[in-house]
């Protein structure tokens, strides 16, 4: 085989999928995947590029870029894009709906608990030990994803450290860091010729009262707008959504309190699934159950159809020089972006020198035994979490 050809070999799948086991992947991804976008991003890449083989690299490079610049919860669009990438609209649609609806379900049950008993005493001690272990969890795959993609090129080095500098200074991701690197990428790799030139859980009690509430169609109406706002114009990860999502539904509706809030933001972080689904579990305690239909579509919605609408562009047009240093450039940004991230959500998960060991723990254990599955890490962190958060409470 003559370089050409193995170059282009290593780009392409060597196997199919049908809609169906991309839409068994994403259901299953969606009721496993533990962690947050950064490690669900990892997980796609580790399944469906490496392992599986179902997607190409540079198909899951370019649904990467366009779920960087394009707003709202970065997992879920690029589970939209690469049910796209081989079955259109179609698996677009099945995929998005597989890899949210899980983590729905779980947020809609829990919300029932919540309102039913007044509360989760539970939960503090549960996320004490899961916030820990996910820590160590995202910083394995931020390392992965680093090597594969950056290797020794200075250029992209620079790119993610400049990145990853900004998100830990801002404590947020922001759309013209990756915006910059696209720029970047391509003016210095495939620059135009102008310039080339030289010019210029328990839960079964609740569960019946779901659908028993009476429907509030204005305050539907409300939800939906303000969180069709919050997932039309909020860049990055749930990281970047949360602080919205305060200022919104505490300070300026006044729907929930701060007690209320940070236990929403809890749920998000101790259940499967995108982050964001948070705003399910904070549409049903506003509004019941439609009110979390409400909330979840609305923010959802805007990401689908940012991502379908521009993604036969990137199809079409995704292997040009100039399209490959624009994903180059937002690729090391978006690299940076979660090596930061891990700092800041490390500052607010690890608290004391017990969730210091936990978070340890788990980035050895998934350094030395690569076949462990998270979500088993997961339990057996919530379970330390609750027997000795109480300890640590009282000592």
């Amino acid at each position: 085989m003559n370089p050409a050809t193995e170059a282009s070999a290593s780009t392409h799948p060597s196997a199919t999928c049908s809609l169906w086991q991309l839409v068994r992947y994403m259901l299953g991804l969606g009721t496993w995947g533990f962690g947050g976008p950064v490690a669900l991003v990892g997980y796609m890449y580790r399944d469906l590029v490496e392992q599986r083989r179902w997607i190409s690299e540079s198909d899951y490079k370019e649904g990467l870029t366009l779920a960087q610049l394009m707003p709202g919860p970065l997992a879920a669009q690029l589970a939209i894009y690469l049910g796209y990438v081989h079955h259109r609209v179609a698996g677009a649609t099945l995929a998005g709906l597989a890899f949210v609806l899980p983590s729905f379900v779980m947020v809609v049950a829990i919300g029932a608990a919540y309102s039913a008993y007044g509360g989760i005493p539970w939960m503090q001690a549960v996320f004490y030990g899961v916030g820990a272990a996910v820590i160590g969890i995202i910083a394995m795959s931020a390392y992965k994803l680093t090597a594969k993609n950056l290797g020794r090129d200075k250029f992209l080095w620079v790119i993610f450290l400049v990145s990853a500098a900004l998100t830990v200074i801002t404590r947020s991701e922001t759309v013209w860091v990756f915006l910059g690197a696209d720029v970047l990428g391509w003016l210095v790799r495939a620059p135009p010729r102008f310039l080339a030139r030289g010019s210029v859980n328990g839960l079964a009690a609740p569960v019946a009262a779901i659908f028993a509430a009476g429907v509030d169609w204005q305050k539907l109406a409300q939800i939906g707008a303000y969180f069709a706002y919050a997932g039309s114009f909020v860049f990055g990860s749930g990281l970047a959504i949360v602080p919205f999502l305060y200022g919104g539904v505490v300070k300026e509706y006044g729907w929930l309190t701060d007690r209320q809030f940070v236990d929403a933001v809890a749920v998000a972080m101790i259940t499967p699934g995108p982050v964001v689904i948070t705003t399910g579990f904070i549409g049903y305690l506003v509004s019941g159950f439609w009110g979390a239909v409400v909330a979840a579509a609305a923010t959802f919605l805007p990401c689908y159809l940012l991502t379908i609408l521009p993604a036969p562009y990137f199809k079409k047009h995704g292997k040009r020089p100039a399209i490959v240093a624009f994903v180059d450039g937002v690729t090391a940004a978006a690299i940076g972006a979660i090596a930061g991230a891990v700092i800041v959500i490390g500052q607010r998960s690890i608290t004391d020198w017990v969730t210091a060991a936990l978070a340890l723990a788990t980035l050895v254990v998934l350094w030395r035994f690569k076949r462990i599955p998270e979500p088993v890490i997961v339990l057996v962190a919530a379970l330390a979490g609750i027997g000795v958060q109480p300890l640590v409470a009282h000592g």
